[in-house]
């Protein structure tokens, strides 16, 4: 059976941004997740990277001169040349904004202090902050949100979630600002390191989903945050799009590079497919597989 077997759910993906937050910790690089609340409409109890979809105010024309890069230069930053300026603007604000919402971190420049922060929350229910970051003196600090991937959720989503058109940004922890979750969209927060994480969902104590589950793995081939960085600063933001095929009464998925997969070229390191066993997704050779 192949993918073409399964329900397709024709609606067209809903573009979102998300952001993978860095910083090193005792044990090296260390990864910020989150907890949806057990209620969300969309993976609700799941551990995930900050992130939501793009809403209207993320594209308006206002946060032009609040950012420190222009509109213009955005859609070939994202490897979308085609991609118009006002989306790609859009793009970048939601990974900035979601990260400042569900995680309490402003990346702005200069480094905001306590008095800007509490001012451009408190504008943001009204979508007015890139007016407040203007008045504090700062702007959004677009350059330090590292494009690093692009998933799109086929079109027969294997748990059922809706499709989304995720970019998914690396950004480094601020010095002096630390993560917290809001205890409404987010109900708990860990730092792990990215072997930590994986060993956590293994044991079957955090819920993940394959979009995070593959980062980590690539995550893990970092001693440093630093190095995670330096290695998304030379390659260009790859496109992922998952491919479904059944192994023998087990639904799977595959990857960029896989044999299955229409694209020959590898997108990611570690591994090229993954099986649904029990409700979760895992690679056909077990946990050394996240790091082969």
């Amino acid at each position: 059976m192949n993918a073409s077997t399964f329900p397709a759910d024709d609606a067209p993906p809903r573009d979102a941004a998300s952001v993978v937050l860095l910083r090193d910790g005792p044990q090296g690089l260390e990864v910020l997740l989150q907890r949806r609340h057990q209620n969300a409409g969309v993976l609700g109890g799941l551990y995930v990277f900050p992130g939501g979809k793009l809403d209207a105010a993320d594209t308006d024309a206002a946060w032009a001169e609040a950012l420190d890069l222009p509109p213009a230069a955005l859609p070939e930053r994202l490897n979308e040349a085609a991609l118009s300026p006002a989306l790609a603007q859009g793009l970048h604000v939601a990974a900035l904004r979601e990260l400042f919402e569900e995680a309490g971190v402003l990346l702005a420049t200069p480094a905001p202090g306590a008095e800007a922060l509490r001012a451009v929350r408190e504008a943001m229910p009204h979508h007015a902050w890139p007016q407040a970051l203007r008045r504090q003196g700062l702007r959004a600090h677009l350059t330090g949100l590292l494009p690093w991937s692009r998933w799109i959720t086929p079109r027969n989503p294997p748990v059922g979630t809706p499709r989304f058109d995720t970019r998914f940004f690396l950004a480094l922890l601020p010095a002096g600002q630390a993560a917290m979750h809001d205890d409404h969209e987010s109900i708990d927060s860990l730092w792990l390191t990215p072997r930590e994480a994986l060993q956590r969902y293994w044991r079957r104590e955090i819920e993940l989903i394959p979009p995070q589950l593959m980062a980590l793995a690539q995550l893990a081939r970092h001693a440093s945050a630093a190095g995670a960085w330096q290695e998304a600063q030379g390659r260009r933001a790859p496109c992922i799009q998952p491919e479904h095929f059944m192994d023998g009464e087990a639904r799977a998925m595959c990857y960029p590079g896989d044999p299955l997969h229409p694209i020959a070229q590898r997108a990611l390191p570690g591994p090229t497919r993954l099986r649904l066993v029990n409700k979760r997704f895992e690679p056909f050779d077990g946990f050394e597989g996240w790091f082969r």
